[in-house]
C-alpha cells in the first residue's frame, strides 16, 4: 500500500491540527462548519484562537478536508489490520468502502453538514479533491496500479458507488446500518455486471453485418425498387 504523507514529519501543525478537529466535531452539529465552531474548539482544547488560522488558514473547508484525509488514514489502517489483500478484490472495495463510512461514523450530522458545506459553488472544488482522494486511496490499497484510461474510469466508477452509499447511510436507521451495506453490495454487484454485458454486446455484435455492406446493400436494393 502506498504511504500516506500526513504525519509529524510532513506537517509540524499535524497534533494542533487533529485537538482542533477533535474538539470542533462536536460543536459542528449546532453551528455548522464555521469560524464560530473553530473558535469554540480552540477555547476546548485550551489552544490559542490565532493558531486555528496557522493551522487551517484556509477556514473551515481546510478542516473539513483535513477531516477526509485523517479519515482516508483510518480507512487504509483498517484494511490493512484485517490483511486485505488476502481478500478477493470485490471483497477488497466492499470493505473498503464500509471502512471509509466507519471512520466518520461517530459524527453522522457533522458529515451532513460537511456536504451541505461543500455542496456550495465556492466550495464545489474541495469537494471534488476529497472524494477523488478519497477513492484514489481505496483503489490503491485494493492493489489496482493501473495508468491507462482505466484509472480513471475505475475512480469514476467508485466515486458513484461511495457516494451514493454515503448518502444512503446518513438516512440510514436500521440496526448495524445493515441496509447500507445490502445497498453497497447491489451497487457493486452491478458494477461488476457491466465488464460482462459489454463482453455480451461484442460477442452479438459479431453476428451482424458489416455496418458499411449492409448500408450498401440496403442502398441498392432501394434504388432497384424495394428493400423486401
Amino acid at each position: 500500500m502506498r504511504p500516506m504523507t500526513t504525519d509529524a514529519a510532513a506537517d509540524p501543525h499535524l497534533d494542533t491540527k487533529r485537538a482542533i478537529l477533535a474538539a470542533a466535531l462536536p460543536h459542528v452539529p449546532f453551528d455548522g462548519w464555521t469560524q464560530k465552531s473553530m473558535r469554540q474548539a480552540a477555547a476546548d482544547a485550551g489552544l490559542d484562537p490565532a493558531l486555528v488560522q496557522l493551522a487551517f488558514p484556509g477556514g473551515p473547508a481546510e478542516v473539513i478536508a483535513f477531516w477526509s484525509t485523517e479519515a482516508d488514514r483510518a480507512m487504509v489502517a483498517a484494511y490493512g489490520a484485517q490483511n486485505g489483500d488476502e481478500m478477493r478484490f470485490r471483497e477488497r472495495i466492499t470493505f473498503l468502502v464500509r471502512a471509509r463510512i466507519g471512520a466518520i461514523a461517530e459524527h453522522r450530522e457533522a458529515v451532513r453538514r460537511a456536504l451541505t458545506y461543500l455542496a456550495q459553488p465556492q466550495h464545489g472544488g474541495a469537494g471534488l479533491r476529497c472524494l477523488y482522494r478519497t477513492v484514489d486511496e481505496m483503489w490503491y490499497a485494493a492493489g489496482d496500479r493501473a495508468t491507462d484510461f482505466n484509472f480513471y474510469t475505475k475512480r469514476l466508477t467508485l466515486a458513484g458507488v461511495y457516494s451514493s452509499t454515503l448518502l444512503f447511510w446518513l438516512d440510514d436507521a436500521s440496526d448495524g446500518s445493515e441496509a447500507s451495506w445490502a445497498f453497497l453490495d447491489r451497487r457493486i454487484a452491478g458494477v461488476m455486471r457491466i465488464p460482462q454485458r459489454r463482453e455480451n454486446l461484442r460477442r452479438a455484435t459479431g453476428f451482424l453485418p458489416n455496418p458499411k455492406r449492409f448500408a450498401r446493400l440496403v442502398s441498392e436494393r432501394l434504388r432497384e425498387g424495394g428493400v423486401g
